[in-house]
């Protein structure tokens, strides 16, 4: 038998991220070049990003929507502007390859030009992290990088490739073909359930009334929006989401009654108030869902569902606790608990509370005020926005407004888990991943100026997505609190968190080559969605809205 053929590092790393279904990798220069050529030559688009965080958010949202690992890389100079940027997917628990270049060990300590230690830099925001030394270590550190970032929990990975540009681990020999793992996404195992853990919870909720499922960040990636709405059906419970599951199930269902916590419209907390029993579905318990851990009342029976089993018992006692992919064990529950006569005044209770606050909003949905109330353009995006669409939406008030206030049919909707600028780059990369589906991306002017120049990166590849951005000129979420905090001095609260009004989005986007629309009265909204979402390349609508606009404030409960 002859011996294997040998390739290079960059040619075996090419062939395998193609064998293994990606159609894009995100890139600042100068790194992997020789791996982008062959990537190119093989059918992946290389996309070039204007910063190693606006080419992270790209990645990150092409892992979420297409439950591949996104994959990013940078020189060596690069890392710790690349790692900063992994702090958003590690929150959201979404998957993401960050390739580093790094100077080798004979280097190290030194004083080499523009290289600090990369390790601490990763620490906080990957699940797994290692050097490659050699080409000969990479098939073995990739495909586990790879299988750690698609386990439960889903979380970013990071390979630091030895040489500035990774030109060491590129220009050395590997004696194995390419790896194909398109067969490893997210969430890569789907584990059943315990049965005596299945009788404990089919007893409990059995026996329970007044039942709440919530449903969080883990059940929209298990993809279990059917088994929900079939046990909120089987036992007349509501459902509630975390604002990460908002599109896990038709928003405007009768028996969701919204996000949960402190991005919430009020009906939603107080569901939860009312529970005598709470399902927590793939939903961890932190400060954002609990509402500052206020919620649900201390006492609450709690059935808890979840893949990970650090999950449990993390801040609320789990009564049964049930470790297993959320849609594994919702089979399981539905099987064994059949359909049973159950009283359904608890969930006639919650659609009333639902429908009475949608009744108080709805003149702001259809509000001919101007500056526009945002309430009115997220009214004009719910009806817009195809059932194929994908929403992208900032952090802070742009999760707020499009978390409440916009309805969704199908599994469309990406949001920050907190980092302001998130939206426009992640946009790009979800087109990326689903290019034959309409993106619209949701963001503040605060978080558009972050990464404007990636206007030009959708430019040169001719990626198509619409970006909206909310422009109230300023930071609107803390502005009433900072003009109080001022001594209601408007010009030294302005100085803080008001923009001049000299940014004209639109103008900027043309600048770029794009359309761009100015939007000032609300009934120029629909047709600028309308053409936009027509068009084959990214368009900008600048909307001149009211930072005085209040976004829907969650119900707080008296202690």
């Amino acid at each position: 038998m002859g011996e294997r053929p040998m390739m290079t590092g960059a040619e075996w790393l090419a062939g395998s991220l193609a064998a293994s279904g990606q159609s894009h990798v995100f890139f600042v220069d100068a790194v992997l070049r020789p791996t982008l050529l062959a990537l190119s030559r093989l059918g992946v688009k290389p996309v070039l990003a204007h910063t190693e965080k606006a080419a992270v958010y790209m990645a990150d949202a092409y892992g979420r929507v297409s439950g591949r690992p996104g994959v990013v890389a940078a020189q060596s100079v690069g890392a710790a502007n690349l790692a900063a940027g992994l702090q958003d997917a590690w929150l959201a628990r979404s998957p993401v390859i960050a390739l580093t270049g790094r100077k080798p060990h004979a280097a190290q300590h030194r004083n080499a030009y523009q290289e600090v230690a990369h390790a601490p830099l990763f620490q906080a925001v990957t699940k797994f992290s290692a050097e490659v030394a050699e080409a000969a270590h990479l098939p073995r550190l990739l495909r586990q990088a790879w299988a750690a970032a698609v386990s439960v929990p889903v979380r970013p990975v990071h390979l630091d490739l030895h040489g500035l540009m990774a030109e060491v681990v590129e220009q050395g020999r590997v004696a194995e073909p390419p790896a194909d793992l398109s067969a490893l996404v997210a969430p890569r195992f789907r584990g059943a359930p315990d049965p005596d853990a299945v009788a404990a919870a089919v007893a409990a909720l059995g026996a329970a009334r007044r039942i709440v499922i919530v449903a969080g960040d883990g059940a929209m990636l298990s993809g279990c929006g059917a088994e929900v709405l079939g046990l909120a059906e089987a036992l007349e419970a509501p459902v509630l989401t975390t604002l990460g599951a908002r599109a896990l199930v038709p928003t405007a269902h009768p028996r969701v009654a919204g996000v949960v916590g402190s991005y919430s419209a009020p009906p939603a907390n107080k569901v939860l108030e009312q529970a005598g029993l709470v399902l927590l579905v793939g939903c961890d318990t932190g400060d954002q869902m609990t509402h500052g851990w206020r919620l649900p009342r201390p006492g609450v029976p709690i059935i808890q569902v979840d893949a990970d089993p650090l999950e449990f018992d993390r801040s609320l006692p789990a009564t049964v606790a049930l470790l297993g992919d959320p849609r594994a064990v919702l089979v399981e529950l539905l099987d064994q608990l059949g359909r049973q006569a159950r009283d359904d005044a608890f969930a006639r209770e919650a659609a009333a509370l639902v429908a009475e606050w949608r009744a108080s909003v709805a003149p702001r949905l259809s509000s001919d005020a101007t500056p526009i109330d945002p309430a009115r353009l997220c009214a004009e995006i719910s009806a817009a926005l195809p059932a194929d669409g994908i929403l992208v939406a900032d952090t802070g008030y742009s999760g707020i407004w499009t978390g409440t206030l916009i309805d969704l049919t199908t599994q469309g909707y990406q949001r920050a888990a907190g980092s302001l600028g998130w939206a426009f780059p992640a946009a790009l990369g979800a087109k990326c991943a689903a290019p034959d589906r309409p993106v619209l991306c949701w963001s503040g002017d605060g978080a558009f100026h972050y990464h404007l120049a990636e206007l030009e990166t959708a430019k040169r590849l001719g990626i198509a997505v619409v970006c909206v951005v909310n422009n109230n000129q300023g930071f609107g979420q803390g502005w009433p609190n900072l003009r109080r905090a001022a001594g209601n001095d408007p010009a030294a609260a302005a100085e803080l968190l008001r923009f001049g009004d000299h940014a004209d989005f639109a103008a900027i986007a043309r600048g770029f080559g794009l359309r761009g629309i100015v939007v000032e009265r609300p009934e120029d909204i629909a047709p600028a969605l309308r053409d936009a979402l027509a068009a084959k390349e990214t368009v900008v609508i600048d909307v001149r809205t009211d930072i005085e606009a209040r976004a829907p404030e969650p119900y707080t409960p008296t202690e």
